[in-house]
């Protein structure tokens, strides 16, 4: 019995891998197919009432439309009123123009920037702008996609302003800091090696660390540091933001200081550094959405009391679920990422000269542009949902404990690289398996929230290889059919992070 019901239970899971990887289906279609298998499995063969099926899927939709999809929109609002008004260019010029040595440029662009890119929107962003970037730079296009794939893959637990662990936390109800506390203990060896791996992918031996390698230590230790320290005082929506700045303030300095050596990717010999020089205001003035978002998410934090007290009342509570045991749903009308980045890039928006017309018609072409995401996440919610509200999860993790027994901490990151496999999203691998995750945890008595933590770890790997992450990479870097090309660089790399993540994982089971 315990076997069928496994096999069942698995089947929308199964499906949704079978048709985003061999049917190349879109993933909102899978996704609603997902849904509606979901609802007839829980329906006939877990008993799910009718009324307890809509109540399950109504808070799924609306827990994935706030904050998920809020802060998604958000943050790729942001992006496309920056790429509007020219500011993303001058972004660009500036950063291009530190020096000539394109190691230097891999550690402020893919490394500094890219970490930037996935803290604030995520979404893919952290590769396809870093990476066309480079490849415009003359640096090799492959190289540049696979150093920017694997540079941040430690950081999509954190990336979309944090909404990953949110909703991790929000499916689970671990407390977020603790979630928050246990990824960077668990992924922090693997976060502080990376910049030094991906120089070397840039030059396809680890001779591309000759003569940088103390600049690269300052620019792994400027991310690392603030990173680990931000994650368990502030939580999720920061720390990639936080380590970024830092990183990228630090790398720039160093690279003055520092002497860089090596006939690794230098300029020619007098050669000025790319792009024209911008005044303070210009780059003020660039920078200014996301420094406002910078301000405004750190002004409305717990650092802030005064404020934060003040408005974290605004919010509405309510319960759905018509069954037992039901979740409680929270709306922050005010106090919440989406919300916070949207004011800041309105704001941004008017002093880089866009009046309120083509503000709006920006926002609207977000939400045309983007709305098979919303479709995508709002399903797999309520496909979440059904399968928490109704056993189906519960059923694989009792199977689960029975087959992996003690070993299972080395499985539980590998299980959340398949989610960030399959759906390309840290948010989504939570929805899928987070709550398997703790339920497993629970039976075999190990700590929920370091195994709930695996599995965000598990998803940033997984979307080294994701068909989402490959596709993002081909089209910024304008290489056609590039897809199979890069996945072959890239398996490797996913290997080595993939078994270091479960021996972390599991070594740090037994010390706890």
């Amino acid at each position: 019995m315990l076997l069928l019901n496994f096999i069942l239970a698995m089947l929308p899971i199964l499906w949704l891998m079978t048709a985003l990887t061999k049917l190349k289906m879109e993933g909102y279609k899978a996704c609603l197919i997902t849904l509606l298998l979901s609802c007839i499995l829980s329906l006939f063969f877990w008993d799910f009432g009718p009324a307890l099926l809509a109540t399950a899927s109504l808070e799924g939709l609306l827990n994935g439309l706030w904050p998920i999809c809020l802060v998604i929109i958000a943050a790729l609002f942001t992006y496309n009123l920056t790429v509007k008004t020219g500011a993303m260019e001058q972004i660009n010029r500036m950063l291009s123009g530190v020096s000539t040595d394109q190691r230097v440029m891999m550690l402020l662009i893919a490394w500094g920037f890219g970490n930037f890119m996935e803290g604030m929107a995520g979404f893919g962003t952290s590769v396809a702008i870093p990476a066309s970037m480079l490849a415009s730079m003359g640096i090799n296009p492959i190289r540049a996609a696979v150093a920017c794939i694997v540079a941040t893959s430690t950081l999509t637990a954190f990336g979309s302003v944090g909404i990953p662990l949110t909703t991790l936390s929000a499916i689970t109800g671990i407390d977020v800091i603790s979630l928050c506390s246990d990824v960077v203990l668990m992924q922090c060896i693997l976060t502080f090696i990376s910049p030094y791996i991906m120089l070397c992918i840039f030059s396809g031996s680890i001779r591309g660390l000759k003569g940088v390698m103390a600049l690269t230590t300052v620019s792994a230790l400027s991310f690392t540091v603030p990173w680990y320290i931000s994650a368990g005082i502030l939580g999720s929506e920061l720390p990639d933001i936080i380590g970024a700045i830092c990183c990228m303030v630090c790398t720039i300095i160093a690279s003055r200081l520092l002497p860089v050596s090596g006939h690794e990717g230098h300029g020619k010999k007098g050669e000025e550094p790319a792009g024209s020089k911008l005044s303070a205001a210009e780059a003020l003035k660039a920078w200014s959405p996301f420094l406002l978002i910078f301000v405004l998410l750190m002004g409305t934090s717990k650092l802030c009391p005064p404020v934060y007290n003040a408005i974290s009342g605004i919010k509405t509570s309510l319960v759905i679920f018509a069954g037992e045991n039901p979740n409680t749903l929270t709306f922050s009308w005010i106090n919440t990422p989406g919300v916070i980045i949207i004011f800041a890039a309105i704001i941004g928006g008017l002093i880089q000269g866009l009046g309120g017309r083509e503000i709006l018609s920006v926002f609207v072409h977000t939400l045309k542009k983007y709305w098979k995401t919303v479709v995508t996440i709002c399903a797999i919610m309520a496909t979440a949902k059904i399968m928490s509200y109704s056993g189906m999860i519960s059923d694989i993790a009792s199977m689960l404990v029975v087959a992996a027994g003690s070993f299972y901490p080395f499985i539980a990151p590998i299980l959340g690289a398949l989610g960030g496999f399959v759906t390309g999203s840290g948010t989504t691998t939570a929805v899928l398996f987070g709550g398997l995750q703790m339920q497993t945890a629970t039976s075999l008595g190990l700590n929920p929230s370091w195994i709930a933590a695996a599995n965000e770890v598990g998803a940033g790997i997984g979307k080294m290889i994701a068909p989402q992450t490959l596709a993002i990479a081909a089209g910024a870097i304008d290489v056609a059919g590039s897809e199979s090309g890069i996945l072959r660089a890239t398996f490797k790399y996913f290997l080595f992070y993939m078994i270091g993540a479960g021996v972390l994982c599991m070594t740090g089971s037994l010390i706890g």
